[in-house]
């Protein structure tokens, strides 16, 4: 199952491919989406929808797993990262994927499997179940393999499937 994780922001979107098969995960394509400080914003919010939608033009996947918004301190921040989750959110609902949605927690737990682990702690165990040299940067890069390693993990069985779906 080819699966894209996505880290949701508007100044840097990570994302990460992997193909997930028998609990085992290879690496496809990793990156951010960047986007420039002071631009327009909806300039900004354009840059993601098309640049993530060569992502999912090229791989194709069959899933995308992104992380769940959770209110910050900064609630300027918060409605920028929700408004640039809704353009991520139509980039994979226009390429026919599945889309799911999962916590910090989940991920946590889904990767390292302890729902109080570290952020050096998932990365370091994503770079590991990839089998990749080192930790991908920018850290949201790494953010979106972990939560596309997620998604393999809770794939795994039908009652996972249906808790973690977001939609149909």
């Amino acid at each position: 199952m080819v699966i894209c994780g996505i880290d949701p922001g508007y100044a840097i979107v990570g994302y990460g491919v992997v193909d997930a098969k028998n609990g085992r995960f290879r690496p496809l394509e990793h990156g951010a989406i960047v986007t420039e400080a002071g631009a327009d914003f909806g300039r900004r919010l354009e840059r993601i929808y098309d640049a993530l939608s060569s992502v999912l033009e090229k791989w194709k996947p069959e899933a995308v797993s992104v992380e769940k918004l959770y209110f910050q301190n900064n609630q300027k921040t918060a409605i920028g990262v929700a408004e640039a989750r809704g353009v991520i959110l139509l980039a994979a609902m226009k390429s026919g994927a599945q889309i799911f949605e999962y916590t910090p927690l989940q991920v946590k737990k889904a990767v390292t499997g302890y729902g109080q682990a570290h952020k050096p702690q998932v990365m370091e165990m994503t770079r590991r179940l990839l089998c990749l040299r080192e930790v991908p940067k920018p850290d949201d890069t790494a953010d979106a393999l972990a939560l596309a390693v997620c998604h393999g993990q809770a794939a795994g069985s039908a009652l996972k499937r249906a808790v973690y779906r977001l939609q149909p």
